[in-house]
């Protein structure tokens, strides 16, 4: 292996032709610490004659620009998969992607469903989707998924005007779980909403607690109370929809998140701590300037204190 590496260099060193190219490569390299703006008309015109002089000899040029780009992307900046649309009289009507979607029934295993929603072999069937002025719906069928027979869920969606806001705003009104062909879990998921010009974003839409709880099932004796449902990152739009991207999201953070409220919490225990130093300090000042002023008070000794000490000695 050694042998064969001493070859490649020493032809490689034989080659004026790609001397001179690596010595313009690294000139364009150099020229790129001058400006963002000029770094990729400098080192693009070097890369291109490079790569065809050291293609012949099986040699890769290996580009810095590239890999730069690479390290500047935030990890999970792009969800895996793309999102599920829907056409609905030759329009798009309807987009949808979550990077989970799991459901559970009572204390029975946890069911990934992204992959058959999601995945690039997806096989979800959205027949019977619709769209239309004020109402969308989308159903996502699976078919048989482990002991569950006819396993669809259908996502029920309006859209209204409020003068108040002088707007559209488009609502998810209900999440429908069916299940063994005749039963039903139905959520109230009203919280979920957003201008009908925007899509909706949320880390979690579920009905487990510790993610707020906006999938709520829709009375206490409903099959709903036994079904566990969370869609992770999830993102829709289901009007106004002009292209296969989604619109700016408007997202169901709030402003008083935990973490803002702990901050909050601290930031008023600190101000308390600092209050009562600055009162401590003041008070300490006080007593300094009443020591000052304080004068020393005489007492006169009487005559017959002074003869009975010089008895005593």
């Amino acid at each position: 292996m050694g042998k064969t590496l001493l070859r490649q260099v020493s032809s490689l060193s034989s080659q004026p032709e790609i001397l001179t190219a690596l010595a313009s490569a690294k000139d364009g390299e150099a020229s790129q610490s001058t400006s963002a703006s000029k770094e990729e008309s400098t080192s693009l015109p070097a890369e291109k004659p490079l790569h065809n002089v050291l293609e012949p000899h099986g040699w890769r040029l290996y580009s810095p620009l590239r890999s730069k780009r690479k390290l500047l992307q935030a990890p999970g900046s792009i969800l895996p998969y793309s999102p599920l649309n829907v056409v609905y009289n030759d329009r798009m009507c309807i987009l949808f992607r979550a990077r989970k979607l799991a459901i559970r029934y009572r204390n029975h295993t946890l069911v990934d469903l992204t992959e058959r929603a999601f995945g690039p072999e997806a096989q979800v069937d959205t027949k019977g989707s619709f769209c239309s002025k004020d109402k969308a719906t989308l159903i996502m069928r699976f078919g048989d998924v482990e002991d569950l027979r006819g396993l669809s869920i259908r996502l029920q969606m309006s859209n209204t005007f409020y003068e108040s806001a002088g707007q559209n705003w488009f609502t998810l009104d209900s999440v429908h779980i069916h299940y063994n062909w005749t039963h039903e879990a139905t959520f109230n998921a009203t919280d979920v909403y957003a201008p009908s010009i925007n899509s909706y974003h949320c880390q979690h839409v579920s009905s487990l607690q510790k993610y707020d709880t906006l999938l709520v099932p829709s009375s206490i004796t409903d099959n709903a109370a036994n079904w566990h449902i969370t869609f992770t990152d999830f993102q829709i739009q289901a009007f106004n929809v002009l292209s296969n991207k989604f619109a700016s999201a408007s997202d169901c953070a709030t402003f008083f998140t935990p973490a803002i409220l702990m901050g909050l919490i601290t930031s008023l225990i600190l101000l308390l701590v600092l209050a009562y130093a600055l009162h401590m300090v003041v008070h300490l000042k006080h007593i300094d300037r009443y020591e000052e002023h304080k004068t020393t008070v005489y007492f006169p000794r009487s005559t017959e204190a002074e003869c009975t000490e010089k008895n005593n000695l």
